[in-house]
């Protein structure tokens, strides 16, 4: 399945340029705000070295990697929770995503207007973030009030319900995001389907001009740094122009060491977003395909299998499990069967990052 990630950010901060840098799919960009109108979706496939060296022992089948969808926001601007600018009608884009992509500019460009007059790249955080909290403020008091009409009844769910939303209230009136409290795992159902919008992780996105890192963007890491948050560099638009003039990934990855980058842009963010999201990759080489599959770390093989089909999970008989590096070795599954290093693996087994599994069910 893909994870899917939100580009948000003020106006003119490059969230188009970074959506066509990672997904290449030409999004309208120009240097004025609000240029994004309506959301653009866009699904990339996650390069995968490891899935690149399987697929060399099975030539004659397809390759699947996983993907990544990545939708680009209206840009936000102070006051959008209160339906300033365009941002309102797309905060709710954000619920569903698991993760945000917070684009922080960092590059000077007399001929691109900054929204708000001059560069600073804190007070432009504090904005986006600001109004996602509000945004939270609204959404929890609107369920509290729903809420508490039924504690007062003696309904003993609604009333834990309330002091869930009571501390979750509190936490955001003083402007402390969600996702930097702790929970119980009796409280993560109700998170989850309320899916507020500072609950999710952070992945700041500094984008730079083609000459690279510069204050602006360090100053961007201090602040990831101090909330706990990720964050990568990226020259969106030196990124954006190679993807739209290479012909292959090769092509593009041959420019971008020209100009000092070892990896492109997806390749990083997805490195540090996975990371973030706390998900692993696995395998399968099972009929026509050699597939990637990523899954919450710490999951259970019958739940992974899951991933796959539900038969894998409700019908889960084993496991048989190779490690990467020890199939890569023998250069054949036959021959790393004849040298026993498959393991059976029952339900309790946890998936490990780059295993590659053959799920038996019955």
């Amino acid at each position: 399945m893909s994870r899917t990630f939100g580009l948000v950010g003020l106006p003119n901060a490059g969230k188009s340029t970074i959506f066509n840098a990672l997904t290449l799919a030409g999004a309208r960009v120009e240097a004025y705000p609000f240029c994004t109108i309506e959301p653009h979706h866009g699904v990339a496939s996650v390069p995968d070295a490891r899935l690149d060296q399987l697929h060399a022992l099975f030539p004659e089948k397809r390759k699947v990697p996983t993907t990544i969808e990545v939708v680009d926001i209206a840009g936000l601007v102070e006051g959008a929770s209160q339906g300033e600018g365009l941002g309102n009608q797309f905060l709710a884009e954000i619920r569903g995503v698991e993760a945000i992509l917070h684009v922080v500019r960092c590059f000077e460009d007399p001929d691109v207007a900054h929204p708000m007059g001059s560069l600073d790249v804190r007070r432009d955080i504090r904005v986006v973030e600001g109004e996602l909290l509000a945004k939270d403020r609204e959404t929890l008091e609107r369920r509290r009030e729903r809420s508490a009409k039924a504690a007062r009844t003696g309904d003993k769910a609604a009333q834990e319900e309330v002091a869930l939303l009571d501390r979750l209230l509190e936490a955001v009136k003083r402007g402390k995001p969600i996702r930097a409290l702790s929970f119980s795992s009796h409280d993560l159902p109700l998170l989850r389907e309320i899916s507020p919008l500072t609950a999710k992780p952070v992945l700041y996105v500094a984008n730079v001009g083609d000459a690279g890192e510069n204050e602006l963007s360090q100053a961007v890491e201090e602040e990831a740094r101090e909330s706990g948050a990720g964050w990568i560099v990226i020259r969106g638009k030196l990124e954006a122009e190679l993807g739209e003039a290479c012909a292959n990934e090769g092509e593009r990855t041959a420019f971008l060491h020209e100009y000092g980058l070892a990896e492109s842009a997806l390749v990083r963010l997805v490195r540090e977003a996975y990371r973030l999201l706390a998900v692993i990759t696995f395998y399968t080489v099972e009929g026509p395909e050699v597939r990637a599959w990523t899954v919450p770390a710490g999951m259970r093989a019958p739940d992974a299998g899951a991933a796959i089909h539900t038969d894998f999970r409700d019908r889960f008989v084993l496991a048989e499990v190779m490690h990467l590096a020890d199939l890569l070795a023998a250069g054949s599954e036959h021959a790393l069967r004849e040298g026993g290093k498959i393991r059976r693996a029952g339900r309790e087994y946890t998936v490990q990052d780059g295993d590659v599994i053959h799920f038996i069910s019955a």
